[in-house]
């Protein structure tokens, strides 16, 4: 019967089997954002990478609640489910929230903090040469596509290439999060139903 005991547990059980996906999906999107700019680090980022993973542990925890019917532990799982609702959601807005300045910074800041060696990969990556300004020909050497000839480089500078990626990593992120949060709203709407629920073969003197 939709809406009744069996319905609301195998709808929660599927639930959690897709956050379960979706955890492994936010691990994903978020460490290809984190690195696609390669000479930016992405703090904000890094927090999606942990919301995955405590939604796969989360998601576990689901799994037993919703497989036992166990009060406690529904619980437990609706109200953290509800606190990574609101961090996720939260993280999203401010991915999607970071301004065109603030990316350009972020991209300065990470070229004039990195090595040389991680210019150079980001360099070979983009097909680039530079940051901001002409670029030098020892600068552009390990650009093949850039000086076929030594002494005659004409790459692009690798600025607007870095905030494009960077770009792009929050709009993923940010747009994923947002998303899959309404997600984990009815995973709490859904667990909260399924407690207030009685077990239709279970004693009834052991329900709340």
């Amino acid at each position: 019967m939709c809406g009744g005991f069996t319905f609301t547990k195998n709808a929660l059980t599927t639930l959690n089997i897709l956050y379960t996906l979706v955890s492994c999906m936010l691990i994903a999107v978020a460490t290809y954002a984190r690195y696609s700019s390669i000479v930016s680090n992405l703090e904000i980022v890094q927090v999606f990478i942990g919301c995955g993973v405590f939604l796969a542990i989360l998601s576990l925890m689901g799994l037993v609640g919703a497989a036992k019917h166990h009060q406690v532990i529904l619980f437990f799982y609706m109200v953290i489910l509800f606190l990574l609702f609101v961090v996720q959601f939260c993280i999203a807005i401010a991915c999607l929230a970071v301004s065109d300045s603030q990316k350009v910074e972020i991209a300065t800041n990470g070229w004039n903090s990195s090595s040389d060696s991680t210019r150079n990969e980001a360099q070979t990556w983009f097909n680039c040469c530079g940051f901001d300004s002409s670029p030098l020909v020892d600068q552009c050497i390990g650009v093949a596509s850039c000086c076929k000839v030594k002494e005659d480089c004409h790459c692009e500078t690798c600025k607007y290439k870095i905030v494009s990626a960077i770009s792009s990593g929050l709009d993923v992120c940010g747009s994923l999060g947002i998303f899959f949060s309404f997600t984990e709203f009815l995973g709490v709407w859904l667990t909260i139903r399924y407690r207030n629920q009685k077990n239709p073969r279970a004693d009834p003197s052991a329900f709340l």
